[in-house]
């Protein structure tokens, strides 16, 4: 990590620990629906991006339901769990480690602006960031066209830029900036199905990142 100049973080299930009220959120949902619940290993096998895609592979039906209503419906659970949540105290002792070193820091999340602005102002880590850049709306879309405005907004060089995340669609954004990554398998997504991506640094734990 000596040579990035500056780490773009994923927030939730990267600095967030918000797995379990996540799967809490959906199988309430499910249950609603009289679907099959899903375990946490299940969960963090079939949860990807574009979020929609993964409410049709565990049994909603958006022909015959509203998708503004699931979404809505979505928030209201998690936000009402969202106190239960905490950071990882690895995510502290990096973020501190960072800022010591110099290292700018940003945020770039699928999370709506307000709910990320609350959050992280909650959990007291609004100080290490240069820029906490969230999405417009509550439907957890592509974190891309925002990457690459913070990239140019802030003049990122590629090369000197790392982004830590913990799902498929981090190494995608990695991608398309055209920067380092590091996929880390404690959030919502398993490490096999990190590996699967090739990103050439998967690690299983946030506390591995120094050692990368």
């Amino acid at each position: 990590m000596i040579d990035f100049k500056s780490i773009i973080w994923d927030y939730n299930g990267t600095i967030l620990d918000d797995l379990a009220i996540g799967v809490l959120s959906i199988n309430k949902m499910l249950h609603k629906r009289d679907l099959p619940l899903l375990s946490t290993k299940a969960y963090r096998e079939v949860f990807t991006f574009p979020v929609k895609s993964y409410y049709e592979a565990v049994g909603f039906n958006f022909k015959t339901e509203d998708w503004d209503q699931t979404a809505n419906e979505y928030i209201e659970n998690y936000t009402s769990l969202l106190p239960q949540s905490a950071i990882f105290p690895e995510a502290i002792d990096l973020l501190s480690h960072f800022n010591k070193e110099g290292k700018m820091q940003f945020i770039l999340s699928a999370m709506e602006q307000k709910m990320l602005d609350d959050s992280t102002r909650n959990e007291d880590i609004t100080k290490y960031f240069e820029e906490i850049l969230g999405i417009d709306n509550i439907y957890a879309s592509s974190k891309i066209e925002n990457g690459l405005q913070l990239m140019q907004k802030h003049n990122l060089q590629a090369n000197e830029v790392c982004l830590l995340g913990d799902t498929t669609h981090d190494y995608e954004v990695a991608k398309q900036l055209k920067c380092n990554c590091i996929l880390i398998a404690s959030g919502h997504q398993s490490y096999k199905k990190l590996k699967g991506t090739g990103c050439p640094r998967v690690v299983r734990h946030l506390k591995e990142i120094t050692k990368t």
